[in-house]
């Protein structure tokens, strides 16, 4: 069992980002215009995707397509057929501050985080025929 999972681990290529200073609501929306696509259409989109956002995910996508070349060095990149398999925003934790407020009372404000997961793959490549 160890053994199979030591090689399903093997072929992943995850990157992650982690305590993102947005919080997660705002960054899933980025992350759905991308999830499913292939590299290069994510790409574009997130390049032109006025979200503060789409260019800390873009950044990651780029670090994952180095963690793809680095683990398959025979491989080329423009035949890999890459898309994005998995995109996965989670909460982080969150600065609490205090915000005075009228009459001597105090408000909260909570800064949010998020952790981001982007996984790639392989496309299998359709039979024709």
């Amino acid at each position: 069992m160890a053994q199979k999972l030591k090689e399903a681990r093997r072929n992943k290529v995850i990157a992650k980002l982690r305590f993102h200073r947005i919080s997660a609501r705002k960054t899933r929306l980025v992350a759905d215009l991308v999830r499913g696509k292939d590299v290069t259409k994510a790409l574009a989109i997130l390049k032109f995707t006025p979200n503060a956002s789409a260019a800390y995910i873009e950044k990651l996508l780029v670090s994952a397509i180095n963690n793809w070349e680095q683990k398959f060095p025979e491989k080329d990149l423009e035949d890999a057929n890459l898309y994005i398999k998995e995109i996965r925003v989670d909460e982080a934790g969150m600065l609490k501050r205090i915000q005075p407020a009228p009459q001597g009372r105090a408000h909260r404000i909570r800064k949010r985080m998020s952790h981001i997961t982007l996984e790639l793959a392989e496309r299998e490549q359709e039979q024709k025929g």
